[in-house]
């Protein structure tokens, strides 16, 4: 493996693959079908690839909705330039859904209270006579995928209108309206539609990835929660439940749309399944520099604590990464590194800004690449390696690398 051609070497780098994001995406577009459309979730910055460049990457591959955990982040890929139906379903009790309106943004709503809340946005934005954003040429036409755009953007009489999906909770026992909470949500929503205040775009729950036959019950009631809607006078344009885990192992729950998150950064949402193994390609590298090589005797003491002691004579390259960055600590005297074609072993504990990797004797000079994960496939250590060594998933690894990083992107 050969040192990248660069002007100028980062001090702390995360490459993002974008094709690796491409292969994803179509990959999971082709096992879903043509009936049932492809959400990519770019909640927490696309999960520490960068989400407005991970979303312009996935749309290219093929997914036609955008999924977001608040209206910042949604707002955010707006003013990227971004068009296409784009959900966000997390909000606090002071949400800017006037904002939500104005933006032509779906928000994900649980409750009457949260219902009420978006119809009161929609008056303050009819009074202030908030111009609304137009869709691009194309968007939202029918043609964007099996789900379509998910509804209109105006009344009957031209003025702007809400876009809400409907959230419930199945069994996980987290956000989303509960059982008997059902049919007061839906016929307060479809009363709300029939004024023309909002259209309801769409139903959705969560998984508790449990086992199967727990996500079956679920979707048993997700299916109920269908009619019960139907009932009321909602005919909802989305209907989606499966994340990445179960768009991969539960066929039957993509129903019209699946929610694509760690998949579409090449990681697996399964223990001891690899990315591999699934035809995932991981799409984040994370790299820092040897700032610091020294020649120490046996039985010398390392970092906080000295909870590492060298063997031997031995070489000590120093890196300059630490938990300031989003490296766990729980990594310390575990995680491995990649440095010059060889894995090492981060040595002693992992300090705010700063680690040490005990080479032993290999040959390692300042400036040297050092790369804690990437693509196994290219010999690196993997998300799932720093996981184990720091007793986390890797959906926390690769989310909590820090703005302190330089994010470059490859093609």
């Amino acid at each position: 493996m050969t040192e990248p051609e660069e002007v100028r070497q980062p001090f702390r780098l995360a490459a993002v693959d974008l094709g690796a994001i491409r292969h994803n995406v179509r990959a999971v577009d082709a096992l879903v079908g043509p009936d049932t459309a492809v959400m990519a979730v770019v909640k927490a910055n696309g999960y520490g690839h960068g989400a407005v460049e991970v979303a312009r990457a996935a749309i290219e591959a093929g997914a036609t909705w955008l999924g977001v955990a608040d209206l910042d982040e949604a707002v955010a890929l707006r003013d990227a330039g971004l068009d296409v139906p784009v959900l966000a379903w997390l909000h606090g009790q002071d949400a800017r859904f006037d904002e939500a309106v104005i933006r032509r943004i779906d928000v994900g709503v649980s409750s009457v209270a949260q219902l009420d809340a978006v119809a009161r946005a929609v008056e303050t934005v009819r009074g202030a006579g908030a111009a609304v954003d137009v869709p691009a040429a194309g968007d939202g036409d029918g043609d964007g995928g099996a789900a379509g755009d998910g509804g209109a953007d105006g009344g009957a009489d031209g003025e702007p209108v809400a876009r809400v999906q409907l959230k419930l909770d199945t069994g996980l026992g987290r956000n989303g309206a509960a059982r008997s909470e059902w049919i007061a949500l839906f016929s307060r929503a479809a009363e709300l539609q029939q004024a023309g205040v909002l259209t309801v775009t769409g139903l959705f729950s969560h998984l508790s990835n449990t086992n199967e036959e727990e996500d079956r019950a679920q979707l048993r009631q997700l299916t109920a929660a269908v009619a019960e809607a139907r009932a009321a006078g909602i005919e909802p344009t989305v209907i989606h439940l499966a994340s990445t885990a179960a768009t991969l192992r539960l066929p039957e729950a993509r129903l019209s749309m699946v929610r694509l998150g760690i998949g579409m950064y090449g990681l697996s949402p399964f223990d001891g399944v690899t990315s591999a193994e699934l035809g995932l390609r991981p799409a984040l590298r994370v790299e820092g520099r040897v700032i610091s090589v020294k020649r120490v005797p046996a039985d010398s003491a390392v970092s906080y604590g000295y909870t590492y002691r060298t063997a031997g004579e031995s070489t000590l390259a120093l890196v300059g990464l630490g938990y300031a960055d989003g490296i766990p600590r729980l990594g310390s005297n575990r995680a491995p590194v990649w440095i010059r074609g060889e894995r090492h072993r981060v040595s002693g504990r992992i300090a705010m800004d700063q680690f040490v990797a005990d080479v032993h004797d290999a040959p390692v000079e300042v400036g040297d690449r050092v790369v804690l994960f990437g693509d196994p496939a290219e010999g690196y250590p993997s998300a799932d390696d720093w996981a184990e060594s720091a007793e986390t998933i890797n959906y926390e690894i690769v989310t909590r690398i820090g703005p302190r990083f330089e994010r470059r992107y490859e093609s």
